[in-house]
C-alpha cells in the first residue's frame, strides 16, 4: 500500500474493500490485492466501485507461480495492507498439510491469478 491510498471501508459493516489512489483530477480504484481495477474516476464512482467488488473475489480459487515456474492451486488465506498470505489449496482436506506463501503488496498478475477454468 502507498502512502497516499486512501483506504475505504463499506459503511453497512465496516470491513475494508480497497483503496483509491489519487490521480490527477480523481481516483484509481485499487483491490485488495493492490491491483488497479479502474481508470480515473471520480470519488463517488470510487467508491461505488469498491462497494460493488466486495471481497467476494478473494473466495476464488487462484494459482501461485512458483520459483520453478510451475503453478499451484491455492486459496487466498490473509489480506493485510501491505502483504497477501495464500495456502495450497486442500480442499478441505482436515488431514492435509498447511502450506502458505507470504506475497507482498501489490500482487503481481504473473505471480497471483484468477484459476482458469
Amino acid at each position: 500500500m502507498e502512502t497516499d491510498w486512501i483506504e475505504h471501508r463499506r459503511s453497512d459493516d465496516g470491513e475494508r474493500v480497497g483503496w483509491m489512489k489519487p490521480a490527477g483530477d480523481g481516483f484509481v480504484v485499487i483491490d485488495l490485492l493492490g491491483r488497479e481495477r479502474t481508470d480515473v474516476v471520480d470519488w463517488m464512482l470510487a467508491e461505488a466501485t469498491l462497494d460493488e467488488l466486495g471481497l467476494g473475489y478473494l473466495a476464488d480459487p487462484y494459482e501461485l507461480r512458483l520459483d520453478n515456474g510451475s503453478w499451484l492451486r491455492v486459496r487466498i488465506a490473509e489480506v493485510l495492507p501491505d502483504a497477501i498470505r495464500v495456502k495450497k489449496d486442500d480442499w478441505g482436506d482436515m488431514t492435509a498439510p498447511q502450506i502458505y506463501y507470504g506475497l507482498a503488496l501489490p500482487v503481481r498478475e504473473d505471480q497471483l491469478r484468477p484459476l482458469s477454468r
